[in-house]
């Protein structure tokens, strides 16, 4: 494994710690600032909002930049705005250093796709990719309870000091171990913007957002649903969560493995099999021991999805992939914002707190259904390239 490739992942770890570990200390955060315990939970929202908007848009700002160059960027704005929140004296400016961390995930999570993927040959560029994303799995595992247990112990600020430090770490090892790229020599902005011209880009942005959204459909309500239907505590909730993220480990491995052999086939394996799980959730969420084994196996599926999702996008935007890889994890959390809200519409309604996995299997099948699609696409076009290039396949070609 390049060292670089551990760079990478360190970076990832600090980002997805600061991205989810608010969770676990609104109570503290509302205390503190005096704000109300849903004002403190736009916080999460608020997050998810500035990965959408600074996706492409940071990308596109560091366009003409060398992809190092652009990372190490990246991870030093990182640092202000987890800086920023921990001397925030009120919820505003605290809110406003969440949404300065936010600009730098997507694009980093893009460019370091791409940077992850020319450091290994082409059959093991998902692998790769897996292997950065890595560091946003543990950090679901081991950074989200440790900083919220740190945060609960020595006040939530102490957090954000140590996200700050990640932060730093993250940056002399970006700035020591990964190599120096170019740019894709695709015309700056230009070039970069040109890959939307595709319809097969948007179609890998269509499979990323109903494939997560059906992840976030079921997970976003998962507390709910281990208490009042299948009957843990409280208490056992932490540690369903901690279940979950060996699973997404597992899954981003297994993902990454099977992209590197086949993209489109382990899509549609893998959204399939998302799809079942969740339908599956819907009755084993109603006893402990089910609901625990399939929890786990929902975190295998759900995040085997993501290094096949990534490299798909990266595939249809070659020349230019760097905005379009970025796009990408904007369209993860558009997913999680829609599945979650549609997750919600069903508990509203009435429909109990098994609903949301319903919702959930039917977005993983739309996305199955888009994948299927744009494979239809990819073998037509293959067979039009196939008859244009075989000797007397044009008309008259034998006159």
């Amino acid at each position: 494994m390049p060292a670089a490739l551990l760079a990478l992942a360190l970076g990832a770890f600090g980002i997805g710690t600061t991205e989810f570990v608010i969770v676990g200390l609104l109570p503290e955060v509302a205390r503190d600032l005096s704000v109300p315990i849903p004002s403190a939970g736009m916080l999460v929202t608020g997050y998810a909002l500035g990965v959408v908007v600074g996706a492409p848009l940071m990308t596109a700002a560091g366009a003409r930049l060398p992809r190092k160059t652009m990372l190490t960027l990246l991870m030093g704005i990182f640092i202000v705005g987890n800086l920023l929140c921990a001397l925030a004296p009120t919820y505003e400016l605290l809110m406003a250093g969440r949404l300065v961390a936010a600009l730098t995930h997507g694009a980093f999570f893009g460019i370091g796709s791409v940077v992850a993927a020319n450091l290994v040959p082409p059959d093991r560029k998902a692998s790769a990719i897996a292997l950065m994303f890595i560091g946003l799995t543990v950090a679901n595992v081991l950074g989200v309870p440790l900083g919220t247990v740190l945060g609960q112990h020595f006040g939530w600020r102490s957090t954000f000091w140590a996200v700050t430090a990640l932060g730093v770490v993250g940056l002399a090892a970006v700035a020591a171990l990964v190599p120096p790229q170019p740019k894709e020599q695709a015309g700056g902005l230009r070039g970069e913007l040109a890959v939307f011209r595709r319809p097969q880009v948007w179609l890998a942005l269509a499979m990323t957002t109903l494939g997560f959204g059906g992840v976030f459909a079921s997970f976003t309500y998962i507390a709910p649903m281990m208490t009042e239907v299948a009957g843990f505590s409280a208490g056992a909730v932490a540690w369903l969560l901690v279940l979950f993220g060996v699973g997404l480990c597992v899954g981003n491995v297994l993902g990454g493995r099977a992209a590197d052999k086949a993209v489109m086939r382990s899509l549609y394996v893998i959204l399939g099999a998302l799809a079942l799980v969740l339908l599956v959730f819907v009755q084993t969420a109603r006893a402990p021991l089910p609901a625990a084994i399939t929890v786990f196996f929902f975190g295998v599926v759900g995040f085997a999805t993501v290094p096949p999702l990534q490299t798909r996008v990266m595939q249809k935007a070659e020349g230019a992939p760097a905005l379009a890889s970025a796009a990408n994890i904007a369209a993860f959390n558009l997913g999680n914002a829609i599945g979650a809200w549609l997750g919600g519409l069903t508990v509203e309604h009435g429909l109990g707190w098994t609903a949301p996995n319903w919702t959930g299997a039917l977005l993983a099948a739309a996305g199955l259904g888009v994948a299927l699609f744009s494979g239809l696409l990819d073998r037509r076009s293959d067979r039009r390239r196939t008859a244009t290039e075989e000797p007397g396949s044009a008309p008259y070609a034998s006159v």
